[in-house]
């Protein structure tokens, strides 16, 4: 028979549930209201009350709350430009990254070989070392190639920044998988490939989406190196965020930049969501009996 827990101890989790879920929401609930004001009631001096009954807003748009500050950054600074190439970005990266890291992952975790434990060091140790460092190793040859500022080398270099982590993290994935399962296939008449293909991906798909995942992360909110890799013309959309800011010498517009944190952030939200099954069970998953 199941103990129950005691009391106290489901008011206290649930108390501090509570709490975590108001420290992480207020944030960004009250950065979504202030998207909706003028500069002059969200970023008030006077009384931070402004930014709820949205005095301000009143006397310049007529009404409690306006649009100036999305039609701003998507319509006059043309933000949708930045999403697009994100989207662009993030996607290749994912996709490239989860091809060579299931393959790479596989094979290192069915190998006998000693070189597979190497590799495996040099790419951990690729992961540790600080990003902005190897971004300036390409920086020279972009430059005397005529290849700097374009998203197809951004993506080269996020792939080559992002490949250990996934590497690394689908290896652990497939070692978890008894190699039963793939030889087991093969004595059936499948080929390694379809062994890996038809048998090995479906019980790893999980695991390859929780991969995915946080490699999306790492190229979607990526601001050091798309800051330094990518022209004006082509930036994505956090290098965008930041200029709508302004530098000491050029007064920007921060309501542009709220209006497009909204925008940038809403969608981890549904992503999340929509994978939270997924991924539970990707950072979950032991040992698979055959």
């Amino acid at each position: 028979m199941q103990r129950k827990s005691p009391l106290w101890l489901t008011v206290v989790s649930m108390g501090f549930l509570g709490l975590w879920l108001m420290l992480a929401s207020i944030p960004f609930l009250w950065t979504l209201w202030g998207s909706f004001k003028v500069e002059g009631d969200f970023f008030s001096k006077q009384d931070w009350q402004n930014a709820i009954y949205g005095i301000r807003t009143m006397v310049e748009t007529g009404g409690l709350f306006t649009g100036g500050g999305y039609e701003g950054a998507w319509v006059k600074e043309e933000f949708w430009k930045a999403t697009l190439n994100t989207g662009i970005m993030t996607l290749s990266v994912v996709a490239i990254s989860l091809t060579l890291g299931t393959l790479g992952g596989y094979a290192l975790s069915r190998s006998g070989f000693r070189y597979a434990f190497w590799i495996l060091i040099i790419a951990l140790v690729f992961r540790a070392m600080p990003h902005i460092t190897l971004v300036s190793g390409y920086l020279l040859p972009f430059f005397e190639l005529n290849l700097w500022g374009h998203l197809t080398t951004t993506i080269i270099v996020m792939v080559a920044i992002n490949q250990p982590f996934t590497l690394w993290m689908l290896h652990s994935f497939f070692l978890n998988i008894p190699k039963d399962l793939d030889e087991s296939a093969m004595v059936d008449g499948c080929t390694r490939f379809q062994a890996f293909r038809y048998v090995i991906i479906p019980v790893m798909w999980p695991g390859v989406i929780t991969t995915g995942l946080f490699s999306f992360l790492l190229a979607y909110n990526d601001f050091a190196l798309t800051g330094l890799l990518l022209t004006e013309e082509n930036q994505t959309m956090v290098p965008k965020i930041a200029g709508f800011l302004g530098t000491t010498q050029e007064q920007g517009n921060v309501m542009y930049a709220v209006a497009a944190v909204v925008s940038a952030t809403a969608p981890l939200f549904v992503l999340v969501l929509f994978f939270q099954r997924q991924i539970v069970s990707g950072l979950t998953a032991g040992a698979v009996k055959g």
